[in-house]
């Protein structure tokens, strides 16, 4: 099994500079990224007592002040791609350190810290074998990784949507569930648990949908995306297309979400 080819893959760069545009309006739109934080949150033992923490892609530092008032007595250490996010979490504090790093290159010595918490950053990792083999050479022996992510169908309606419009590439690619088992299985860690939960949101009208996405600063990344502005011919057979997915509660936007914990044995 391998995984997509480089070429399939959102640069880094790009990635980088798009979440740091969004850092200011990333929280008024995050619902989704708390609920699927909280739920991972909820897969952790009842009994971890980590003496150090590390949250991996930690965004505007939410789940990051959350692991600190869950682990009062602990070390925590927080690390993003994007310079953006870390200005914005630096003030409000929950981390001791907040560190600029690449989850594929964690910065950190072997064995040194007992849980390695992700929520849905390593959705835009190229190499999600290296983001392991690093969890495993960083944690202690006993921690753990629980981390969230996307696989296949994230956004489904939308990319048919386009699909029925130009054919061409409007909505980011994302990991099979079954290269996420089978790279789980190959980690050298213990798979304690790993499931897909489809998250189905709700929006008015298209606008909304993608002001949410460009808002959060996950709007279309891919390589090989279109150039330039989308006709007003093309938005309105986008529109069209996507309102005969609509359901009672609005047009439907659904995220495959992954939940995987590991150990280290």
């Amino acid at each position: 099994m391998t995984e997509p080819a480089a070429s399939t893959r959102p640069d880094k760069r790009s990635v980088a500079a798009s979440f740091s545009r969004a850092a200011a309006s990333y929280d008024g739109v995050a619902g989704l990224q708390r609920t699927v934080g909280d739920a991972l949150l909820a897969r952790l033992p009842a009994d971890l007592a980590p003496a150090r923490w590390l949250d991996l892609g930690c965004g505007t530092g939410h789940f990051s002040r959350v692991l600190a008032a869950r682990f009062p007595r602990t070390e925590g250490l927080a690390l993003d791609i994007a310079e953006g996010m870390l200005r914005h979490a630096r003030p409000l504090g929950g981390a001791a350190h907040f560190v600029a790093g690449d989850a594929e290159h964690l910065p950190l010595r072997d064995a040194s810290v007992d849980l390695l918490f992700s929520s849905l950053a390593l959705q835009w990792c190229g190499d999600f074998a290296g983001v392991l083999d690093g969890a495993r050479r960083v944690l202690r022996p006993g921690g753990y990784l629980a981390f969230s992510s996307l696989c296949v169908g994230t956004l489904q309606e939308l990319r048919d949507s386009w699909q029925a419009v130009d054919g061409l590439v409007h909505v980011n690619a994302f990991r099979r569930f079954e290269d996420y088992q089978q790279l789980c299985a190959d980690s050298g860690l213990r798979l304690v648990g790993l499931e897909r939960c489809a998250e189905v949101l709700h929006f008015p009208d298209l606008r909304q949908l993608t002001h949410e996405l460009k808002a959060l600063g996950a709007h279309n990344l891919n390589p090989g995306r279109p150039g330039g502005l989308t006709g007003r011919a093309r938005v309105r057979a986008l529109v069209e297309a996507y309102e005969r997915q609509r359901q009672p509660l609005g047009l439907p936007a659904t995220y495959q979400v992954v939940y995987g914990i590991l150990r280290k044995a």
